[in-house]
């Protein structure tokens, strides 16, 4: 029946039907028409996707997210960065990467980092000359940190689908996110410079005092969520616990947030919530399917058949062509799900470190958040410049570029980009 499953989704997709739907949808017809499947199995295995501990800090990590953008600290954020990179050469480009480095250290969510930092960044570059495709480039280039950085909802769902650990999945991101970030300012600067754009900012440390003051605030939530990971303190789970308390502390002791918006904060995360959890039931479901008839075995078998898994990297080659593909049309949340079992075989037969496959995966599937059709990040930016997706898809070039060069060193050093989780945790990421 598996021509009832992949027919009947992309049929449903076509009519525009919501991702999650499509897929609960096709694979409740594929296990209808099997006949010898109680439909009682459909229920079940969206528990089980469900029922699992580490997606207990998605809805905690949103509500974080929302809190900084409501009551105003990406704004304090913006004006710390810019008393400390704003001396570079293309000062404000270089305070929209920086700011969102330490955004994704509190949010998780690259759309929250584009909508956030996006608003206020893209007008203040198109007054101060950026060209409007540059200016939208950069801010969804940089907001793909947010699901690379720790903390990040699309390594908590990689980690709770794959079963590994949440933090050593956190931590693994460290090293490739700040590299990104890096290459995009050293190309920031470089376009200021070509196009004799961006003035910079004499350095102040009164200024650098002050704005650290009124941010420090936001500045602790990485280091609380980072640093106790790293030292063994709490789990990430608990971790997101602890950065909720802490919002809640500081906003009702400084009066940022009333009772009232704190509540209205937490419906909205909830919301949002339910959406991923909506995907995850529904992926879980249609991940069954797929391996109830041996999909993955056999997807493996056919690509060993024609050679292509004779080398680790040719097994990465293939992942990675594949999840780009995908993440182009589709959210990065299903698209974990739904290949996590065929991404598994291939750990198996390539026997690969798993947080190695996992941080690649991430890498290459945040590479869709600026990719159209479906790019979050990119249509979200080019609606703040007022821009069309081509205009600011043809900025984004150098970016794309950015990003694979980094997803080749993920490749081909593994030892550089897994040396965090390695040391601080050994005996989970071997």
């Amino acid at each position: 029946m598996l021509w009832l499953l992949f027919g009947a989704f992309v049929i449903l997709c076509l009519l525009r039907v919501p991702i999650a739907f499509a897929m609960l949808i096709s694979a409740t017809l594929a296990i209808a028409a099997q006949g010898d499947v109680p439909l009682a199995i459909v229920p079940q295995r969206m528990w089980v996707g469900l029922n699992n501990f580490p997606l207990l800090a998605v809805p905690f990590f949103l509500f974080v997210a929302q809190a900084m953008n409501e009551s105003g600290a990406s704004v304090r954020l913006i004006d710390f960065t810019r008393a400390s990179v704003g001396w570079l050469r293309g000062g404000l480009a270089q305070v929209n990467v920086t700011v969102s480095m330490i955004f994704a250290g509190i949010s998780g969510v690259s759309s929250a980092d584009t909508l956030g930092v996006g608003s206020i960044m893209i007008p203040a570059m198109t007054r101060e000359g950026y060209p409007a495709g540059f200016s939208a480039g950069i801010t969804a280039a940089s907001s793909t940190l947010g699901n690379i950085i720790p903390p990040s909802l699309m390594m908590i769902i990689y980690a709770a689908t794959a079963g590994l650990s949440v933090g050593a999945m956190f931590l693994s991101g460290i090293v490739p996110g700040v590299l990104i970030g890096l290459a995009q300012m050293v190309w920031a600067g470089r376009v200021a410079s070509r196009l004799r754009i961006g003035e910079s900012t004499p350095f102040s440390v009164r200024t650098l005092k002050s704005t650290a003051r009124l941010a420090w605030t936001a500045l602790v939530i990485p280091v609380i969520v980072i640093g106790g990971i790293l030292g063994g303190v709490f789990t990430a789970t608990e971790a997101s616990v602890i950065a909720v308390g802490y919002v809640l502390v500081v906003s009702l002791l400084s009066r940022q947030l009333t009772f009232a918006r704190l509540f209205k904060l937490t419906e909205d995360s909830t919301g949002l919530f339910s959406l991923s959890l909506l995907c995850v039931a529904a992926a879980s479901l249609w991940g069954w399917v797929l391996a109830f008839y041996g999909v993955p075995q056999a997807v493996v078998g056919w690509l060993g058949g024609i050679g292509l898994l004779e080398s680790t990297a040719g097994i990465f080659v293939v992942v990675i062509a594949v999840f780009l593909v995908i993440g182009t049309f589709m959210d990065a949340i299903p698209a974990i799900i739904i290949l996590q079992p065929i991404v598994g075989e291939l750990v198996a037969v390539g026997s690969i470190d798993p947080y190695h496959m996992g941080i690649v995966v991430v890498l290459t599937l945040a590479i869709g958040l600026i990719t159209p059709p479906y790019g979050l990040c990119l249509l979200i930016a080019s609606d703040l410049a007022g821009l069309s997706t081509v205009a600011a898809v043809r900025a984004l070039v150098p970016f794309y570029l950015i990003s694979l060069g980094v997803l080749a060193v993920a490749v081909f050093l593994p030892d550089l980009v897994l040396l965090i989780p390695r040391v601080a945790m050994p005996g989970l990421a071997p």
